[in-house]
């Protein structure tokens, strides 16, 4: 049997197990729901969201592996890929520099660490600074291309 085929049958199977969880929380209702949850019980949400990590780190194991197999099988991939990863590094730098920690209260009453507040800052501004640069591209090639004509 192909490769091709076991994975559409793992596929089909798991897509269906989604599908039977799915009508199993449908069925049950938001109040039984609700009401199971605040006395502890999560029972009926708890084989939905297993499910839904497993795919998750399949996909991510999947992905991982391939990108990595196609990196080693061409060198110059490998090269121009070390270079953005060096940037993307980079970038982290300048947002963890330039960001402030503070402990913060949370709703929960717990405390986030004024590590933890850095680090959240520094998210924030490392998806500023790459949206910014994916904007800023996407103008400068789409001025390109109308010069060009």
């Amino acid at each position: 049997m192909k490769l091709e085929n076991i994975i559409k049958i793992v596929c089909a199977v798991l897509g269906l197990l989604g599908v039977i969880f799915l009508f199993r929380i449908l069925a049950t209702g938001d109040d039984d729901i609700k009401m199971a949850a605040s006395m502890g019980d999560f029972s009926l949400i708890s084989p939905l969201i297993s499910l839904s990590m497993f795919i998750l780190f399949i996909t991510v194991a999947v992905t991982i592996i391939f990108s990595l197999i196609n990196l080693a099988s061409n060198p110059g991939k490998l090269k121009k890929s070390m270079i953005f990863i060096g940037f993307l590094i980079i970038v982290i730098g300048i947002a963890y520099a330039s960001s402030t920690g503070v402990e913060t209260p949370m709703k929960d009453g717990q405390v986030l660490s004024a590590s933890g507040s850095k680090w959240v800052g520094t998210g924030i501004r490392v998806f500023y600074i790459l949206a910014s640069v994916a904007v800023l591209s996407m103008i400068a090639f789409g001025a390109r291309n109308i010069i060009k004509k």
